[in-house]
């Protein structure tokens, strides 16, 4: 497949700004998004982030995001995280599918995002770009129309370090970032981390 003109460096500069949210612990909500009541820690989930890819191996970036059970009506809710609900890429990634999905076809999306190293296949493409995530801003570089948010990141990458919780999400605007901790948080203990690709359990909520 013929590779398109990419702004020089920028590939590397994305990936290293992704790169820096691996690990990070989200673990803010103040209260119960269903009936407002107060809440109490249940667990932490791994969830991915995003894929990376080079000479054919796979590097996978998780965040970990908190979850809390309502003391008044036992509702589980996440703690505020940079995904769209229902999704399992990070926010910065899904942006990509949508705003290439404009202008290209699926196939052709998941070739452009493998040239700039994110692993992404074309179903995941297809069903995020048949969603409604709401205006995502973009602008044009050198021919080519990208997501601000991956601007952004690649920003973050020309840092050169990791850039924590709220800090890395008020970079490039995603919200809800003004109620992210900008530190990590103490990990858990052991048997209440779970990862994302475990079984869901029963009551597991909608991301808000």
């Amino acid at each position: 497949m013929k590779q398109i003109p990419l702004p020089p460096l920028f590939p590397d500069l994305l990936r290293e700004g992704l790169r820096g949210f691996d690990g990070i612990h989200y673990s803010r909500r103040e209260s119960c998004p269903s009936c407002g009541g107060p809440i109490r820690p249940h667990d932490i989930k791994r969830k991915r982030f995003a894929v990376l890819v080079a000479e054919g191996q796979e590097e996978v970036i998780h965040v970990m995001v908190h979850r809390f059970r309502c003391r008044r009506c036992g509702m589980l809710s996440y703690a505020d995280e940079p995904f769209y609900p229902d999704t399992r890429f990070g926010t910065p990634v899904v942006d990509l599918c949508v705003v290439f999905s404009q202008t290209y076809p699926f196939h052709r999306t998941e070739g452009i995002l493998r040239q700039m190293g994110i692993a992404v296949d074309r179903g995941t493409v297809r069903q995020y770009a048949r969603r409604d995530f709401g205006p995502i801003p973009a602008s044009g570089v050198l021919g080519l129309v990208l997501p601000v948010s991956s601007l952004r990141l690649s920003g973050l990458g020309r840092q050169g370090s990791p850039v924590p919780g709220a800090e890395a999400l008020l970079a490039f605007g995603l919200p809800p970032a003004g109620r992210t901790p900008a530190a990590p948080v103490a990990p858990p203990e052991e048997g209440h981390q779970r990862d994302e690709e475990e079984e869901e359990e029963e009551g597991e909520p909608q991301r808000q």
